[in-house]
């Protein structure tokens, strides 16, 4: 019978239960005769000094210390590199640079006159903004309105009101289409392009879509612009957006040198149209399509018929239709 004696107490309460079903009192393990334990197929006392396993034959001096072996990939500390050796907390490498790339830079903001509050925005807007905390949805408010007054009269100043909204409220689609339209009048396209496209992933709104084929035409892609023109967005746009969409694609297929089908894309029942606000552009743009395809007698005669509808002289269709 093994006579070996229960190991000390470790100072832990043992996990093993004693054989009364409950954990032992002492917090030591049970100390049952070794026969009523299950068989471990460990070696009796007179074989277990003798050592085991693949490094039987080596001598102790010759095995690699206790934690690995000593030439593995990261076990020889360098001091240069972490802790010292001697710090009881251990070796840890300097820890990496802060990737400045992910950082938020810090962007130009225009001066807004004090008088310009933010209440001068569309109530609808207005609501829009609800999203934001107070003091930041009063200060995109005053940039979305710098940009509604800039627009016309200064296009580079309104673009950089739209990059400081974006900047404040990117996650709003009302601001990233306002964003975009500046860059559009300012002539940043690939910029607009960006804008209006994150606008449309937000809100799913269609109505950008000519703006955006338009941009694709500055950039020099008419093939892109086209590819907009006929995707099915188009069938969503609301009349005027269609009409604009007409325009867009004529001198989509003008920049291609296909003027005879930029004259063919502008053909429509709606150029009889002459009570609304889209009619004046369609009629322009045809009669200008129609001279640069050297139809002169027919220009002439539409760009009367779009001058008499032009009562704002809007455009130059007076003149040129002399």
């Amino acid at each position: 019978m093994d006579e070996r004696k229960p190991r000390a107490n470790s100072g832990r309460p043992s996990s093993r239960p004693s054989s009364s079903g409950r954990p032992s009192s002492t917090g030591r393990p049970s100390s049952r005769p070794s026969s009523d334990r299950p068989s471990s197929g460990r070696p009796s006392s007179s074989s277990s000094s003798r050592p085991t396993g693949p490094n039987r034959e080596r001598r102790r001096e010759d095995l690699p210390a206790r934690g690995g072996s000593s030439d593995r990939a990261g076990a020889i500390r360098q001091v240069s590199q972490g802790r010292e050796a001697i710090d009881p907390r251990g070796f840890r490498p300097k820890p990496l640079e802060r990737d400045q790339s992910r950082l938020r830079p810090r962007i130009f903001e225009p001066d807004i006159p004090e008088e310009i509050t933010g209440e001068e925005l569309e109530k609808s807007v207005r609501a829009e903004l609800l999203s934001l905390s107070a003091e930041n949805a009063k200060v995109v408010a005053r940039h979305l309105v710098s940009i509604n007054i800039h627009m016309d009269s200064d296009p580079e100043l309104a673009h950089k009101h739209g990059i400081a909204a974006a900047h404040h409220a990117g996650r709003l689609a009302v601001v990233r289409e306002s964003a975009g339209y500046a860059a559009y009048r300012a002539g940043y396209y690939e910029i607009a392009l960006k804008e209006l496209r994150a606008a449309h992933r937000i809100s799913g709104d269609v109505s950008m879509w000519p703006v955006m084929a338009d941009c694709e035409r500055g950039l020099g892609r008419p093939l892109k612009a086209l590819n907009l023109a006929g995707s099915d967005e188009v069938k969503r746009l609301a009349k005027p957006e269609e009409i604009e969409m007409r325009i867009v694609a004529s001198g989509a297929r003008r920049d291609l040198g296909e003027l005879d089908a930029a004259v063919i894309t502008l053909t429509c029942k709606e150029l009889k149209t002459e009570n609304e606000e889209w009619a004046v552009r369609l009629r322009y743009a045809y009669a200008d399509a129609l001279e640069v395809a050297g139809r002169k007698a027919e220009a002439r005669e539409w760009f009367k018929k779009c001058a008499d509808i032009d009562h704002d002289e809007f455009t130059d269709a007076a003149e040129r239709a002399q």
